[in-house]
């Protein structure tokens, strides 16, 4: 959906917040502390004789209603088939809820620590886990909600950034060029892969949407699942050289394939969808810069030395895309 108001949460106020959670039903302590969160607004809520809940207001104009239904119904199935997903709670017989103009849903706190992504056993674990909601994001499409593509991904962002004027212009032609050989060269890791197999996907499975616990792992913020690529799951994952990163791939896979066979095509997708990740987050950035969250919590966006390292970034990325696949498998 297109994003009309620029600054969609300027009254969204704490005595707001608490409101909409009161006309559920729910009694309030009073105590509100905002979490980590920019594309949306969540907050801790207190409960009088209850254990806190996490209050998570959607960005007005981004998603239909039917897009976030999708979403929490596949979080709210993976959660009900032993997967540890954070889905959202039923209250009056709904998980979407709409007060003042604004949608939210409120789910269980969840705690825990950042995964040690260099342990085999963590990687394996999470292999298992990915393995498990992939077999079940196989078994069905979304319909409301989008594709992570070449389009949506690549082009569209370039074209935003470009014809609105973001790159300073002593950089704009180094800027196009690299763009475009970058945009060449993940169409070609497409191709490659043999346009593989799109499936219902966590879609940002980053650490920080994981959260360890002494049981194990759990995962956080499905508000980016949509239909792609098993890869797009897996490689943000991986860190380090390519010889680190191909022994980490190895472990995740090594736990995935208990439970879904791998696409080994894929491999030549994992340095494209880095690569279409650098553009779609300097696009993002973008579209978000009159939300005044955005300039206090990236000050460096849009700097002379952002889009020199934006330059060098799509650089390396030809160079790897070029290189082939970390590992065969």
């Amino acid at each position: 959906m297109s994003d009309l108001n620029p600054t969609p949460y300027a009254d969204l106020t704490p005595d707001r917040v608490l409101s909409a959670v009161e006309r559920l039903g729910l009694v309030t302590d009073g105590r509100l502390l905002a979490l980590n969160s920019y594309e949306n607004r969540v907050y801790q809520i207190g409960l009088e004789d209850a254990a806190p809940l996490i209050a998570k207001f959607y960005r007005p104009e981004r998603w239909s209603d039917e897009a976030i239904l999708e979403e929490q119904t596949f979080t709210a199935l993976l959660s009900e088939r032993d997967i540890p997903a954070v889905a959202p709670l039923r209250i009056a017989g709904r998980t979407l809820h709409h007060v003042d103009g604004y949608r939210f849903s409120l789910s269980p706190r969840r705690g825990g620590r950042t995964p040690e992504l260099e342990d085999s056993e963590v990687l394996q674990w999470l292999g298992r886990l990915l393995g498990r909601i992939h077999a079940i994001g196989a078994s069905a499409p979304f319909h409301h909600r989008p594709t992570l593509d070449l389009q949506s991904f690549g082009v569209e962002p370039s074209a935003y950034l470009l014809d609105q004027g973001w790159i300073p212009h002593d950089l704009l032609p180094a800027y196009r060029s690299v763009l475009a050989q970058a945009l060449d060269g993940v169409r070609a890791c497409f191709a490659r892969a043999g346009h593989p197999t799109q499936i219902r996907l966590h879609g940002d499975c980053h650490r920080g949407n994981l959260l360890w616990t002494d049981a194990g792992p759990h995962f956080v913020d499905f508000d980016d699942a949509r239909m792609g690529p098993a890869m797009q799951d897996l490689w943000m994952l991986l860190s380090g050289d390519r010889h680190e990163m191909s022994a980490q791939l190895a472990d995740i896979l090594a736990g995935y394939e208990d439970f879904r066979e791998f696409d080994y095509r894929e491999l030549h997708l994992l340095e494209g969808l880095r690569t279409l990740r650098i553009i779609h987050y300097a696009g993002w950035l973008a579209r978000r810069w009159q939300d005044p969250a955005f300039p206090l919590a990236f000050p460096w966006f849009g700097t002379q030395g952002f889009w020199e390292n934006q330059i060098l970034q799509l650089r390396e990325q030809i160079a790897a895309m070029e290189e082939g696949p970390l590992w065969s498998g």
